[in-house]
């Protein structure tokens, strides 16, 4: 019978493979590439979810990275936009072309019917090859060519079809522009790598792990991944957690005692670590998760306190002050005040350094 492991052993777990036990001293690029995909809808998240990770980040050591191309922005897992490793955009993005197909089906199938994709995907790229471009002035530069075409839905026949890449200054700190396009392929003057699935699921448990099948599709928003897992059972470790759900990893990888303690951290929107199981309850409840993913898709930034989710936090300005502004979901100890205090201030000190005065509000 396979070990049990509790929710607080799958809670330590997850924040060691996650660099959320003990600030990480490695570059910049090599944490990324530990990630393994830092979820990016808005600019900042990366940054936020970086000087959480890593000791002394400077934030344009990762604007640099993506300057020099070797780090980029491209909607990879659940048709979402991650930060990632050129080298990890290239391979993820050929393993995940089949469900960004799927998802383009299942949302815009009315709208396609009829329509060649093929030639939209083709006059797509040679249009964001010859300069990146907007997905308005990408619509509207294909309606031109597919006229009676819905100029909304054409870039997102291109965007499946064609790997895109934001290219700067969108996702550069404190300068992020409107968000321009040009295939990954121009960007980084290589072609996608032959799919390897098998690759994708074992670096996902080294951030992730350990995890069950239905964790490993909720991350990358694919199905039929038993078959992928089923394969490498014979180099993986298998558990249980308490409900009996099998649970895979890799054999040499960090799972700490459960009673390690865990700091404060201050997770910015969107942060991978909320979104990567299909069973979260390892780092927040279903009752705090109702609070913190929104209806209109925002993932609020979230107080870790003891591992997990505990409340969560916005920075507001005030006359050129600049305000950590904390909302409790259950009453902290002084301890924990006192620790989100002193974490709350560094945090500003990093993301609001031009205010005139900071002050963290625990309310």
């Amino acid at each position: 019978m396979a070990p049990v492991l509790s929710r607080q052993t799958l809670n330590r777990a997850l924040l060691s493979r996650q660099l959320l036990l003990e600030r990480a001293r490695i570059p910049v690029h090599d944490a990324v590439a530990h990630l393994f995909g830092l979820q990016a809808q808005a600019p900042n998240p990366p940054y936020v979810a970086l000087w959480n990770r890593l000791a002394d980040f400077v934030p344009g050591e990762l604007s640099q990275l993506i300057t020099d191309r070797r780090v980029v922005r491209i909607a990879l897992m659940r048709s979402t936009i991650h930060l990632v490793t050129a080298e990890d955009c290239l391979a993820l993005r050929a393993v995940l072309a089949p469900a960004l197909e799927r998802a383009l089906a299942a949302t815009r199938g009315k709208e396609l019917t009829g329509l060649d994709v093929d030639a939209v995907a083709a006059y797509g790229r040679e249009l964001v090859e010859a300069q990146p471009r907007t997905f308005a002035e990408l619509g509207t530069l294909l309606a031109a060519r597919f006229p009676g075409q819905d100029a909304e839905v054409l870039p997102r026949v291109v965007r499946v079809r064609v790997p895109l890449v934001q290219v700067p200054p969108r996702g550069l700190w404190g300068s992020s522009g409107q968000a321009a396009h040009t295939s990954a392929e121009s960007w980084l003057s290589a072609g996608l790598s032959v799919p390897s699935a098998d690759d994708m699921v074992l670096r996902y448990l080294a951030a992730y792990g350990p995890a069950s099948v239905r964790d490993v599709q909720a991350w990358a928003g694919m199905t039929r991944l038993k078959e992928v897992v089923e394969r490498l059972r014979p180099r993986l470790s298998t558990f249980r957690d308490e409900q009996s759900v099998a649970l895979f990893d890799l054999p040499d990888a960090p799972r700490p005692d459960a009673d390690v303690p865990a700091p404060v951290r201050l997770l910015g929107e969107f942060d991978s670590v909320l979104l990567a199981h299909a069973d979260r309850t390892r780092i927040i409840s279903d009752e705090h998760r109702k609070r913190i993913f929104t209806i209109n898709g925002i993932i609020r930034a979230t107080v870790l306190i003891g591992g997990f989710v505990a409340g969560m936090w916005r920075i507001e300005r005030e006359r050129g002050r600049a305000v950590l502004a904390v909302e409790p979901f259950t009453a902290f100890t002084a301890a924990d005040r006192d620790a989100v205090a002193q974490e709350g201030a560094r945090l500003l000190a990093f993301a609001a350094p031009e205010a005139a005065a900071h002050e963290v509000r625990i309310a």
